[in-house]
């Protein structure tokens, strides 16, 4: 062994000698600890994170681009003339009614998004971080509440290119989207609960389309529910979907409909109290 190697040994064996308690202990305490974030940060943290999985997997997009824009153009130009004559006056009526189908559909998303991160195990090390313990879950739905408003200006364009045109002019339209995106951050903790019960992805979206499909169907979003049975009316016109749709329909038409409103704001309330406290419940015991 040549004495070169020899004093390169000696000198990292010297690097790595180890160090006395009293070093690493002056070490630890030379400066200050950083201040421990707060609820908003470590919520904003998380849901930027949401956004960066949007832009590494652009795919995600699918369901809040090319999903709306067949919708609306399929229900249109495939009932307007049998349902209002031609598809100009349907638009009128359905462009709503798809806006909202479209983004309540896509908040399945979330509770996919959990039982994706639990089977990966990177819920286990977001639990162990000194963070406000919900923060993961809002920054989940911070990122979805992106997505709902692309959908909402892609189905908005779409519909404008197609005829339908607002009575209740830019403010009627800002106010139903913002109606639209707060009731479904409030929705999506309905998915975080499936997310957190359910063992797999596939469970989570098979329970997710069994509720949503009657939800969305059995409302007044395509039709008027006047025209429908009247055992058919009775859970129509209690449905938190017709309740949604009628809002969003009536602010677009300039109305302001303050009982669909506050039936809206209170649905959204309800979700985030029962199904929030849930999703906290399952999330520190699970």
């Amino acid at each position: 062994m040549s004495t070169a190697t020899q004093t390169n040994q000696t000198a990292d064996a010297a690097e790595l000698a180890p160090v006395s308690t009293e070093s690493l202990a002056a070490l630890l305490v030379a400066t200050e600890r950083p201040p421990r974030p707060n609820a908003l940060q470590t919520s904003l943290t998380f849901g930027w994170r949401a956004v960066l999985k949007i832009k590494h997997v652009p795919e995600q997009l699918f369901d809040v681009t090319a999903f709306p824009i067949m919708m609306v153009l399929m229900y249109t130009y495939l009932f307007g003339g049998a349902l209002a004559g031609s598809p100009s006056e349907y638009i009128q009526y359905l462009l709503p009614g798809i806006l909202v189908m479209s983004v309540v559909m896509i908040t399945m998303y979330t509770g996919l998004s959990v039982n994706i991160d639990i089977e990966k195990g990177v819920f286990d090390r977001f639990r162990s971080l000194p963070i406000w313990r919900p923060s993961t879950l809002v920054g989940y739905l911070l990122g979805d509440a992106l997505r709902y408003t692309m959908a909402s200006i892609v189905m908005l364009a779409v519909g404008l290119i197609m005829g339908f045109r607002p009575d209740g002019g830019f403010p009627g339209v800002v106010a139903g989207v913002v109606l639209l995106i707060i009731f479904s951050f409030a929705f999506s903790w309905v998915w975080t609960v499936f997310g957190l019960l359910l063992r797999t992805e596939k469970a989570v979206m098979s329970v997710s389309m069994m509720i949503l499909f009657p939800l969305t169907f059995l409302s007044d979003i395509f039709v008027r529910p006047e025209t429908m049975p009247g055992w058919l009316q009775a859970f129509v016109n209690n449905n938190p979907i017709t309740h949604l749709s009628s809002a969003v329909r009536g602010l677009m038409d300039g109305s302001w409909p303050s009982t669909e409103i506050a039936w809206s704001l209170g649905w959204s309330g309800l979700f985030v109290v029962v199904f929030g406290s849930l999703t906290m419940r399952l999330y520190n015991r699970k």
